[in-house]
């Protein structure tokens, strides 16, 4: 049996239209594609942050609070998790930062040691409201900010996702 030039020509063809493009994509693209890419880098660990409010002039609850900021930190830390912690004073709670009746100015002093990260603020309408009925300025402990509302801050940071632990 003899082939013909038209019968040889049709499978030529067809071998031809799949090869071709084949071999000019291969040309064309980087050899380097097809191969897989190294294995991406872990994640680092999130950020975890919470917010610490203090609206009550009661010892035994700034110490549990202080108690708190002193031992969660060490908790992530030994997990190699990053970790930041903000006070937040106002109402009756603003005591605990005043240089003149904070029942826990010294153990402060241990925090602030221990953990300089730690942010303390206090609510300055509350700063305010307590230096009208007293006739007198405030003053509070040193590297405290001011903060326009303390409720008003805390709902700032839950929104930006900060944990909340009620005191």
């Amino acid at each position: 049996m003899r082939f013909s030039l038209r019968q040889l020509t049709i499978p030529v063809a067809f071998t031809l239209a799949l090869v071709v493009p084949f071999t000019v994509t291969l040309l064309l693209t980087d050899s380097v594609s097809a191969v897989s890419k190294s294995p991406a880098k872990p994640a680092p660990p999130r950020m975890h942050r919470l917010v610490l409010p203090i609206n009550s002039d009661d010892p035994t609850t700034m110490r549990a609070l202080i108690s708190t900021a002193l031992n969660l930190p060490k908790y992530f830390q030994e997990r190699n998790e990053p970790f930041t912690i903000e006070v937040v004073a106002y109402n009756l709670g603003v005591h605990m930062l005043r240089t003149d009746t904070s029942p826990v100015k010294d153990l402060l002093r241990v925090v602030r040691a221990v953990n300089p990260n730690i942010r303390f603020v206090v609510c300055e309408a509350t700063k305010l409201g307590m230096e009208r009925a007293e006739g007198h300025p405030i003053t509070l402990i040193d590297n405290v900010d001011l903060v326009p509302s303390g409720p008003g801050r805390i709902i700032e940071l839950q929104e930006d996702g900060w944990s909340y632990i009620r005191s």
